[in-house]
Formats: structure tokens, C-alpha cells, sequence
């Protein structure tokens, strides 16, 4: 397999780190060698998460060079913004719509509603694909599936180099059962 460079940025608590770990397992289901490093910092505080995942033969690092994603995979506007010079020419970009106020802006009194955010990304790169996750959550009864959301656009879109029945495969093998049937229908969601 040629190599797949993919970031995933977020805040603390959306589930980064999860989404990073299933696309690892679903690619060694499929004995694609992989290599990831996360940045988590302050995350319990709501400060960035970021992950770099590198899929493919060949791997000596598991960082990411700017200039090489093949995708972005953002779970907050302004964290994805803030990732762009990670993204290759043509990478894709899939984020959600869903913004998280900056600490500073809170104690500040700023407005940020990611809106802006959202706007630049589509005038920078015309493969963009912003996801309403708050409106998807809420039709699935629950907000803790953002991230598998943003997976099944991912999978979806290509540019991951897997497919929802990988995910689906990985899922498995990290989650409760319990949780299988409410993450398959947000693996689904993007269909």
C-alpha cells in the first residue's frame, strides 16, 4: 500500500484519540503497517489533541511532514484550520461543523461560533467536506459518536484508504457491544 498520511485534530474530549486508535486497528486488521504519535497536552483542560497517523510500506517516522496529508480529519473548526499546513495540495479535509470556544476567548468575552472558520477552509481547498455533526448527533440520540461520524465521512470520502467495514471490524475490538449498534449507525450515517 502506497503510504496514507492523515491527521486528526480536535479538543480534549471529543474523542481524537479513539478515532485515531480504530483507524490504526482497522488498517492492522488488514496487515498495513502503521505509526502514530498523539499530542495531547492540556486536553483534560480543553486544549488541543492532535494525532499523526501514517499508513503504508516504507514508514521509518510516525510524523507527519507539512506539506504531505492526504487528509485532515478535524473535530473542531478552528483545531483544523490550525492543522492546514500539515495538508498536502489536493488532501482532503473533513471537519465538523460543531465549534468549541477557545478558553481565551471565554475569559476574554470573544464570539467565535466557527462559522468563519468553516468559510476559510471552503476558500482555501475545494475538497472540503463540513460535516453538521450537532445536527447528526442529536438524530442519533447521542453526542459521543462525533467522531465515528467523522470516520465514516472519512472512509467514505476515500481518502482514508479503508472502508466503513473496516472501522465496523475495529469497533468491535475496542468497544463494549453494547456500544456496537449506535456507532455502526454512525459509521452509516454518512452513506
Amino acid at each position: 500500500m502506497d503510504t496514507k498520511n492523515i491527521v486528526l485534530c480536535g479538543i480534549g474530549g471529543q474523542g481524537t484519540i479513539l478515532a485515531s486508535k480504530l483507524i490504526a486497528a482497522a488498517a492492522m486488521n488488514k496487515n498495513i503497517p502503521v505509526m502514530s504519535a498523539e499530542t495531547i497536552g492540556m486536553a483534560q483542560r480543553g486544549g488541543s489533541v492532535f494525532s499523526h497517523l501514517r499508513m503504508g510500506d516504507g514508514l521509518n517516522s510516525p510524523m507527519i511532514a507539512k506539506g504531505t496529508a492526504d487528509i485532515i480529519i478535524g473535530f473542531e473548526p478552528s483545531e483544523t484550520v490550525r492543522m492546514l499546513p500539515y495538508l498536502k495540495k489536493g488532501g482532503r479535509i473533513i471537519t465538523s461543523s460543531h465549534a468549541v470556544m477557545p478558553v481565551t476567548a471565554a475569559l476574554t468575552g470573544g464570539d467565535y461560533n466557527g462559522g468563519d472558520m468553516t468559510d476559510y477552509l471552503n476558500r482555501v481547498s475545494d475538497n472540503v467536506i463540513v460535516v453538521d455533526t450537532d445536527k447528526l448527533c442529536e438524530q442519533l440520540g447521542s453526542s459521543k459518536v462525533m467522531n465515528v461520524l467523522l470516520l465514516g465521512f472519512a472512509a467514505r470520502s476515500g481518502a482514508l484508504g479503508l472502508d466503513i467495514d473496516d472501522i465496523k471490524e475495529a469497533l468491535k475490538a475496542r468497544l463494549p457491544e453494547k456500544l456496537w449498534e449506535l456507532n455502526f449507525r454512525a459509521l452509516d450515517v454518512s452513506a
